[in-house]
């Protein structure tokens, strides 16, 4: 397969190929899944989100257009816009579920202390590398992917037009991964 096996999937669930949309599930769904859950908070709901993702991908595959990018990431976008149109539809009086409430009484969630080290290390790499983006941006990336806010919603609070707010995300991110790779 070539480097974008995700897009060649795409374009085969496109032809209706019931083979390939399996395998396309069995590829993409558990990060998708971790997409849908981020943003969502439950896994009932990400996991119901994740099941109309894929509804959406066999019915509008033939949209995509590896030429505009990776297949993957058109996936990411499907999921990550589903997930904000469920948090708008729930409203600011709907809070998330409580089904978790009996597992962690059960068992300690507290990680090690090695892995509070790794953590604690990591998470200082990721502030420094936040440090290297200009205030706006990082505040953008945040909100963009930490707080689930639209381009629209990130533009308007930046006061930015909407294509300039895509831009600042894609340079950030990438400077970001620079970074975090040194």
């Amino acid at each position: 397969m070539t480097e974008d096996s995700v897009a060649e999937l795409i374009a085969r669930v496109a032809a209706q190929d019931r083979a390939a949309f399996r395998a396309l599930y069995s590829a993409t769904a558990s990060k998708l899944l971790g997409v849908l859950l981020r943003i969502l908070g439950t896994r009932s709901e990400a996991e119901d989100a994740l099941q109309e993702v894929f509804t959406r991908v066999w019915l509008r595959a033939g949209r995509f257009d590896p030429e505009k990018g990776r297949g993957m990431t058109w996936l990411i976008a499907l999921a990550r816009n589903l997930a904000i149109d469920r948090l708008r539809a729930r409203g600011p009086a709907t809070t998330a579920s409580d089904e978790g409430d009996a597992l962690d009484a059960v068992a300690d969630g507290a990680p090690s202390a090695e892995g509070r080290m790794i953590a604690k290390g990591e998470a200082r790499r990721i502030a420094e590398c936040f440090d290297t983006l200009e205030p706006d941006r990082a505040q953008a990336v945040r909100g963009a992917y930490l707080d689930g806010l639209s381009y629209l919603d990130l533009a308007e609070r930046h006061g930015v037009p909407i294509n300039t707010m895509r831009t600042w995300l894609r340079r950030s991110l990438l400077k970001l991964r620079e970074c975090m790779d040194r």
